[in-house]
C-alpha cells in the first residue's frame, strides 16, 4: 500500500487551514495510507490549534522560528520520509482539495516511473478570483489559477498557464510542464533522495521553480494532471503585489537566473538589477542582498 505524507505549512492561517484539513479528511484513500503533517512556522496567532482537534492521523511540528516556505516544508518532508512515505504532497493551507485528488495522481504516476513531480489543475476558490466581476455566478469556482507552468528563459519569468480563464476543457491534456506550483506539489521520494530538498536560500517564492528544474536535470518528469483538482484562496498569508513579494521575487529571480540561465541572459539580468538600485527601495534592498549573498530571510522583516 502506497504511503503518502501530506504537508500543510501554517503561518498565521488559522482562518483558512480548517477548510484545507477538512478536505484532506474527505480524500478518497482506498489504495493509500495517508499521514498529515501540520508544520507551524512560528505563527504569532495560535488559533489554528482549535481546528486541528478531531483530525485523524495528524502530526504537528512547531518550528521555533519562521523558516519560510522552503525551510518549513523541508521539516515536514524529512519527517514524512522518516515515516516511510513513498510520495509527499505539499499543500498550501489556503487550498481545498477535491476528494479524488490522490486517486487522479495515482492513476498517472503508476504508469510511468520517470514521473517525479505532479501538479493538479488549480482553480481560484469561489469569490477569490482576481476579476470576479467579469464572471457569471456559474463560472465562479471554475476560473483557472494554474493549468501548468511556463518559463520565459530569455527574461527569467515564470507564469501560470490559463490564469483568469474560465475552464472550458482547454487545458485537459496531461503534459510535461515547466514547473509545478508550490501550492500543490505531489513529489516522489526518489526526487528528494537524488535532488535534495527545497533550496532554503530562497526562503519564499520561486523555490518551486528551482526545485522542479533540479529534478528535471536528474531525469525526472514534471507533469501537469488536469483531472486532479484543488481550489486556492490565493495569498492568504501574503498579499498579492506586496513589498514582501517584490523583495523575494526580485532577489530569488536573480538567484535562479545566475544558476540556470544562459550567459547572455545572466548579463541582461544584472543590468536590470543595477537599474533597481536607483528606482525602488524594496527592490534595491533585494538586489543588494543578492550581491552580498544575504539569502534565506535576508534583510526583509516579516511581521
Amino acid at each position: 500500500m502506497m504511503k503518502i505524507g501530506i504537508i500543510v505549512l501554517n503561518y498565521n492561517t488559522g482562518r483558512v487551514i480548517g477548510d484545507c484539513l477538512s478536505s484532506i479528511e474527505k480524500l478518497r484513500k482506498n489504495d493509500f495510507k495517508v499521514f498529515t503533517y501540520v508544520i507551524d512556522n512560528a505563527s504569532q496567532e495560535k488559533s489554528y490549534k482549535e481546528v486541528l482537534k478531531g483530525i485523524g492521523n495528524l502530526k504537528i511540528i512547531e518550528n521555533r522560528k519562521n523558516l519560510g516556505f522552503s525551510g518549513g516544508n523541508n521539516v515536514g518532508i524529512k519527517k514524512a520520509l522518516e515515516d516511510g512515505c513513498d510520495w509527499v504532497l505539499i499543500l498550501n493551507p489556503d487550498t481545498v482539495a477535491d476528494q479524488n485528488l490522490l486517486v487522479e495522481f495515482y492513476k498517472i504516476v503508476k504508469k510511468d516511473s520517470q514521473i517525479g513531480i505532479v501538479g493538479p489543475k488549480i482553480y481560484f476558490a469561489k469569490g477569490n478570483e482576481f476579476h470576479k466581476d467579469r464572471y457569471t455566478e456559474k463560472q465562479l469556482g471554475k476560473v483557472i489559477w494554474y493549468a501548468g507552468g511556463k518559463v520565459d528563459w530569455k527574461n527569467i519569468l515564470a507564469s501560470h498557464l490559463g490564469v483568469d480563464e474560465v475552464d472550458e476543457g482547454q487545458y485537459d491534456e496531461i503534459v510535461e510542464t515547466g514547473f509545478v506550483s508550490g501550492a500543490a506539489m505531489f513529489i516522489k521520494k526518489e526526487v528528494f533522495e537524488k535532488t535534495g530538498f527545497f533550496n532554503e536560500r530562497y526562503f519564499l517564492y520561486l523555490e518551486d521553480l528551482e526545485f522542479c528544474q533540479r529534478a528535471k536535470k536528474k531525469g525526472f518528469k514534471v507533469v501537469f494532471v488536469p483531472s486532479a483538482i484543488i481550489w486556492h484562496k490565493n495569498a492568504s498569508s501574503t498579499k498579492v503585489g506586496s513589498s514582501l513579494q517584490d523583495y523575494f521575487i526580485t532577489r530569488n529571480r536573480l538567484l535562479f537566473g545566475m544558476k540556470f540561465a544562459s550567459l547572455r541572459t545572466k548579463i541582461a539580468l544584472l543590468r536590470e538589477a543595477l537599474l533597481f538600485i536607483f528606482k525602488n527601495d524594496v527592490k534595491r534592498r533585494a538586489v543588494f542582498d543578492f550581491l552580498t549573498l544575504n539569502f534565506g530571510q535576508g534583510s526583509f522583516k516579516i511581521n
